[in-house]
């Protein structure tokens, strides 16, 4: 069994906008986890929250790729999922604005599959509603 999340929308925001909102640790930690994360390929970080039974609360990453202002790559590991999934944030210049595809791919097995319904709703609800206010709030 195995699964991948896939959302994409399309912002009336620069690419650079949207960079920080993904990539600044502080304005990550705002809408998403407390975290240490630095943009850096090799970089290892963790989000921080609340513990669940068989969950200490940390997801462990490692950044994977950087274009800055076009693409972020990171591990995520952590609870139920032992073998490290892959979150990608792709932001494309377009007339206007900028077309974000948004992927948490790599769910294998009952366990890690079922996690992904849970983080699939959260990262949606986050791309679709938060980004749009937190977007117009954020300044370059």
């Amino acid at each position: 069994m195995k699964r991948n999340i896939r959302y994409e929308k399309e912002f009336t925001h620069p690419p650079e906008k949207i960079w920080k909102l993904i990539s600044d640790s502080e304005l990550l930690a705002e809408w998403l986890m407390k975290n240490d994360l630095k943009p850096i390929v090799g970089h290892r970080f963790n989000f921080y929250t609340k513990p669940a039974p068989g969950f200490d609360g940390i997801v462990y990453c490692e950044i994977l790729e950087v274009i800055v202002n076009k693409k972020l790559v990171y591990s995520w590991k952590g609870g139920p999922i032992k073998k490290p999934t892959t979150v990608s944030w792709t932001l494309e210049k377009i007339p206007g604005g900028t077309k974000l595809i948004f992927e948490h791919a790599g769910f294998e097995g009952l366990g890690p599959v079922a996690v992904s319904f849970l983080l699939g709703r959260g990262w949606k609800k986050n791309i679709y509603k938060v980004f749009d206010k937190r977007l117009s709030e954020v300044g370059l």
